[in-house]
C-alpha cells in the first residue's frame, strides 16, 4: 500500500494544482483516516482563490466537504470501523460539551481544531471522529450519483442552510427572505420550507439559480439590489420578513438583512463574514436579533437531514451543477469563481 496520495494544493491566488503528498496517518487516539469518494468546492474556498483571504503559497487546500470510506481508526474510536461509509462534516464536535449538548457542535468547546482542511484529495485525517462522523447505510455503490450528491451536501451546505433557518427561528407560516443564491442560500430555502415557512423570497439575479430556488420552495424572487431591492423586499414581505437568512457574508448583504427584517425578527447569519460592520444602532431600535455561525452539522445530520435525504424528502444535491475529476481542480474553482456553476462536484473514487 502506497504512503502517498493525490491531493489539491493551493499554489497561489487563482492557482490550484494536484500533487503527490504524504497520505495522512492516525496521530491521535480519536482520529480516523477516511478515503474520499466525493468532495467539492465551497464558496468559502473562493476567498483565498480570489486573494481576499491571505493564504500561504503552496499550502493545504481549503476543502472541507467529503463523503468517503473509513480506512483506519484510532484506538479510542468505537462508533465507526474500517469499511464504513460516512459523511465527514466540516465541523468536528465532541458531542459531550455544553455547546454540543445544546446543539451547537459547530462551536464545540472541547478543542480548538474543529474544522476540516485538505478534503480535496484522496484521503483525509478526520480529528475527533468518535461522535462527529456520520454513518451512511450501505456502501457508495448502493446509491445513484444524484443521491451521492445530496449526501455530500450534508457535510456542509445543507446543514449550513438549515442552521441559518434554525438560528433565525423560522416558524410555520413565516415569511422568510433568503439573501444569497449560492449553494448555502439554496439549501436555506429547502430548510425554510422544511420548517413550514409560507412565503420564501429568494434574491437571485441569475435565471438558472432563480429557477432552482423556485424548485426548492421559493415563492417569490427579487433580483434588484440596493435601495430598490430593499423596497421590493419590504413590499413583498408586508413591511419586513419574520426571519432573514444571510448566506453571503459581505457587509452589503448584512446591511440588507438588517433593513428587510421586521421588528422582532431574527437574522440567521451563516455567510463567512468579510468586511461586515455590525452596528447596534441599526438593529437596536427595531428589536432585530442576530444569531448564527458555524453549522451544527453532525447534530442536524443525525437528527433530521440524513433521514430526509434517504427518504427523498429533500434533494439538495441539485446545487451541484457541474462535475469534475480531482485532476480538474483548477477548472472546478474557475467555474465557481466565474459563476458558471452553483457548486462544483468532484469525483475522487469509489
Amino acid at each position: 500500500m502506497t504512503d502517498t496520495m493525490r491531493s489539491a494544493m493551493f499554489e497561489s491566488a487563482g492557482h490550484m494544482a494536484i500533487e503527490d503528498v504524504a497520505k495522512p496517518t492516525i496521530e491521535q487516539p480519536d482520529d480516523a483516516v477516511v478515503r474520499v469518494v466525493r468532495t467539492c468546492v465551497c464558496g468559502s474556498d473562493l476567498w483565498p482563490f480570489r486573494g481576499i483571504n491571505q493564504s500561504e503559497d503552496h499550502s493545504t487546500n481549503p476543502g472541507h466537504e467529503a463523503i468517503g470510506i473509513v480506512e483506519e481508526v484510532g484506538e479510542a474510536i468505537t462508533s465507526v470501523k474500517p469499511g464504513d461509509f460516512v459523511i465527514a462534516p466540516f465541523t468536528h464536535g465532541c458531542g459531550e460539551c455544553r455547546a454540543c449538548r445544546a446543539g451547537y457542535d459547530g462551536s464545540c468547546m472541547a478543542h480548538n481544531d474543529n474544522f476540516t482542511m485538505g478534503a480535496q484529495g484522496q484521503f483525509i485525517r478526520f480529528q475527533h471522529a468518535q461522535w462527529a462522523l456520520v454513518k451512511i447505510p450501505g456502501k457508495p455503490e448502493d446509491y445513484s450519483e444524484g443521491m451521492l450528491k445530496s449526501l455530500l451536501t450534508l457535510s456542509d451546505v445543507m446543514a449550513t442552510g438549515y442552521h441559518a433557518a434554525r438560528t433565525a427561528r423560522v416558524q410555520p407560516g413565516d415569511t422568510v427572505i433568503v439573501l444569497g443564491d449560492g449553494a448555502v442560500g439554496q439549501c436555506g430555502i429547502i430548510a425554510a420550507k422544511m420548517m413550514g415557512a409560507k412565503r420564501i423570497i429568494s434574491t437571485s439575479r441569475h435565471e438558472d439559480r432563480r429557477v432552482l430556488a423556485q424548485e426548492f420552495g421559493a415563492t417569490d424572487n427579487v433580483a434588484e439590489r440596493g435601495d430598490e431591492g430593499v423596497a421590493k423586499l419590504l413590499e413583498l414581505s408586508d413591511g419586513g420578513a419574520d426571519a432573514v437568512l444571510e448566506c453571503v457574508g459581505t457587509d452589503a448583504s448584512f446591511q440588507e438583512a438588517a433593513a428587510v427584517a421586521r421588528p422582532g425578527a431574527l437574522i440567521g447569519r451563516v455567510g463567512l463574514p468579510h468586511g461586515q460592520q455590525i452596528s447596534g444602532e441599526g438593529t437596536f431600535y427595531r428589536n432585530v436579533g442576530l444569531a448564527g455561525g458555524p453549522a451544527s452539522v453532525t447534530t442536524y445530520d443525525k437528527e433530521v437531514l440524513l433521514r430526509a435525504v434517504l427518504d427523498a424528502q429533500i434533494n439538495p444535491g441539485k446545487v451541484f451543477t457541474q462535475t469534475f475529476s480531482l485532476d480538474q481542480i483548477q477548472q472546478a474553482y474557475e467555474a465557481m469563481d466565474q459563476r458558471k456553476t452553483i457548486k462544483s462536484y468532484l469525483i475522487v473514487g469509489i
